[in-house]
């Protein structure tokens, strides 16, 4: 299987020999996953993350996508936290093999993503497909909380990048500390999106706006709103300044605590740099930056 050499520095960055072996073993999967659900292959999406994505069409022609993984306890949650929006505010699963960690999903036509329309109808949008995935926590739901997620914070604290001074302990601490104080306050956890930015919502011409690429984790709905807040922010004139307008567009727009969701923004924004170290990724220096602005507006 082709694929770009960011997409292999990723897989190999987050999964190591596992990431290799698994894109190794692409050569079998793919045919594998064609023959077995009668697809015919049309070609692979052209922005890759950690998932190998594919256009295909399925046994009457109709244009869909096959969504390729490693076979871990993530991909499986994002198959339950698809099945559980069940097409609502979300692309629809159509079927799923998790064994071989395969979905086969809803293909969102012609998928313009949020990141290609103006500042403005961009916000507007985005709150409304976040307001549609609002959903509450089922009892006994198999996914991580967010509470799990922000253990990576003391990962960070106790390894080695701490002693490196990459991101300094204290405002570490600080991002524990908003955290805590979010959640504190929270007057309900919810199913997450996890990952809601701009590429991540597509636009259908049948179904509008639409989010796809679930993490499902639980926890308070101001937490499911800084991937946007610090997606789309550095190719731009004056960052730093969009970034202070998108918060007070989005607290205007859906009526939110600025206070709160600065303070959501400082731990998920450091969150996503201590992530980035982790993967070796060198966009974890765009997150930090960004979690000391929020700190400096909350100040």
């Amino acid at each position: 299987m082709e694929y770009p050499d960011l997409f292999e520095r990723k897989i190999i960055g987050a999964f190591s020999d596992t990431g290799k072996k698994w894109l190794e073993d692409l050569n079998a999967i793919v045919p594998f996953l064609l023959e077995k659900w009668n697809l015919t292959l049309v070609g692979a999406v052209g922005n890759l993350s950690y998932n190998y994505v594919l256009k295909v069409k399925d046994a009457v022609g109709k244009p869909v996508i096959l969504k390729i993984g490693i076979p871990n306890y993530d991909f499986n949650n994002e198959i339950r936290t698809l099945k559980a929006y069940d097409g609502k505010g979300c692309a629809q699963i159509i079927r799923a093999d998790a064994e071989n960690g395969a979905m086969l999903l809803e293909h969102l036509q012609p998928g313009k993503m949020l990141s290609e329309i103006e500042e403005e109808m961009a916000v507007k949008h985005f709150a409304k497909v976040w307001t549609t995935l609002r959903r509450p926590m089922e009892e006994n739901e198999d996914h991580p909380s967010i509470e799990y997620w922000m253990k990576s914070l003391d990962r960070y604290l106790a390894g080695e990048s701490s002693k490196e001074g990459l991101i300094s302990d204290a405002f570490i601490r600080l991002a524990q500390t908003c955290f805590i104080d979010v959640t504190n306050s929270s007057k309900r956890s919810e199913l997450l999106h996890g990952d809601l930015h701009h590429q991540n919502i597509l636009f259908s011409a049948t179904r509008g706006w639409l989010a796809i690429d679930p993490k499902g984790v639980i926890g308070d709905p101001y937490f499911d709103i800084i991937s946007f807040l610090i997606n789309q922010l550095f190719h731009k004139p004056n960052p730093k300044q969009l970034l202070e307008k998108r918060v007070t567009s989005l607290c205007n727009e859906m009526q939110l605590e600025k206070g709160r969701l600065l303070k959501a923004a400082v731990a998920m924004s450091t969150l996503s740099a201590c992530w980035g170290i982790e993967d070796n990724d060198t966009d974890w220096e765009t997150a930090y930056q960004c979690a000391q602005w929020f700190a400096e507006m909350l100040d």
